[in-house]
């Protein structure tokens, strides 16, 4: 079993995930001083505490950060849908458990990492997908590991 974390040499060949940079602009948002209950509506809802720039905010590393786009439905159970887009950062090492786009032998995929007593698979968060068991001769490179999921609601 070949398991690589090395970078993937960028490709022209359209049928490979093309992933977006972020972009230097700033975004800037009001962030809230309070917690939103899932429940009841709050009384202090024009109060804000301060801006925020969405950069600093969702990612960690911006050389390393790229954004996808999800097609699909293996991941819903932990609610990755089609359409979603992915930050996925390459500088954080893939560990046991991390939702990560990974490329095996040449297809990319998002799964949860499976990794323990010699053993790597490729988990699906829906039932009605497999897991995907890494076999010898198998070539595995984990391009990054998933840090947020953009969901759009409306």
């Amino acid at each position: 079993m070949n398991l690589q974390y090395i970078a993937v040499m960028q490709t022209t060949d359209i049928s490979y995930p093309q992933p977006l940079s972020v972009p230097d602009n700033k975004i800037l948002l009001e962030m809230c001083s309070w917690t939103v209950r899932a429940g009841f509506p709050s009384p202090a809802a024009d109060h804000t505490r301060k801006r925020i720039d969405l950069n600093e905010h969702l990612i960690r590393n911006k050389e390393a950060t790229f954004i996808f786009r999800v097609k699909g439905d293996s991941m819903n159970g932990i609610g990755i849908y089609e359409g979603d887009e992915l930050l996925v950062d390459r500088s954080i090492e893939a560990k046991h458990g991390n939702i990560v786009l990974a490329v095996l032998n040449d297809d990319y995929t998002v799964k949860r990492l499976y990794r323990r007593g010699g053993v790597v698979k490729l988990m699906a968060e829906n039932p009605m997908f497999p897991p995907i068991v890494v076999k010898d001769g198998e070539e595995l490179v984990i391009w990054g590991v998933v840090t947020r999921n953009l969901h759009k609601l409306y």
